[in-house]
């Protein structure tokens, strides 16, 4: 299995990019985050997924072992193929797929391109509680033993369901309440707000 390539890239579409490892052209679908950090004529490093079928072999490519981990579990969904995983992980970031998973926002699923909202709440049901914060995360230098307790604060429904689908994301209880309090403090107003600025501030 070819699960890594680096090389030069010689030519893009609006899907692939063609990459020369020693001389060697492989033709690399790419996602978004892949193709952002590729230019005609650069050195790029890609985290690939080699499918195999009957008709053909096809070669994925990402920008991280994190993205690639999420496109693994999009493609564990039944009826999810590579093409239409690496859509997905096209159509959104990382962070705001994973806080779809979290709040079962079908909905914005649905607005990727190639996405139905049956497939989408397909998506919601088989993967809940299975993307975990690790996963859509990169570390952070900071660990909870590390962090003061805050004391405890009355939060409103926004907040609790917010902290509740932040622990279901990985999150300590600890590490909940205070990314939702920060969130708060930049101007948060809704669950969702609160969210994904939580999981930006992780970067």
């Amino acid at each position: 299995m070819i699960a890594y390539v680096r090389g030069k890239v010689l030519a893009t579409t609006e899907e692939t990019m063609i990459v020369d490892v020693n001389g060697l052209g492989y033709e690399v679908f790419c996602s978004a985050g892949a193709f952002a950090k590729a230019n005609v004529g650069e050195t790029v490093e890609l985290h690939t997924y080699l499918q195999v079928k009957e008709d053909g072999i096809t070669l994925f490519g990402f920008e991280s072992v994190k993205e690639k981990e999420l496109f693994l579990k999009l493609i564990s969904v039944s009826g999810v193929g590579p093409k239409l995983g690496i859509s997905v992980l096209s159509g959104m970031s990382g962070e705001d797929f994973a806080a779809a998973i979290a709040t079962a926002d079908a909905k914005r699923l649905a607005g990727v391109k190639g996405l139905g909202k049956k497939t989408a709440e397909k998506i919601i049901l088989e993967l809940h509680g299975k993307i975990s914060a690790g996963e859509i995360m990169q570390a952070s230098g900071d660990t909870p033993t590390a962090r003061a307790k805050q004391p405890a604060e009355k939060l409103t429904p926004m907040e609790e369901d917010a902290l509740v689908a932040l622990q279901g994301l990985g999150f300590t209880r600890t590490e909940s309440l205070q990314a939702v309090k920060k969130a708060k403090e930049q101007g948060a107003t809704t669950t969702e707000d609160i969210i994904m600025r939580a999981l930006q501030g992780a970067l």
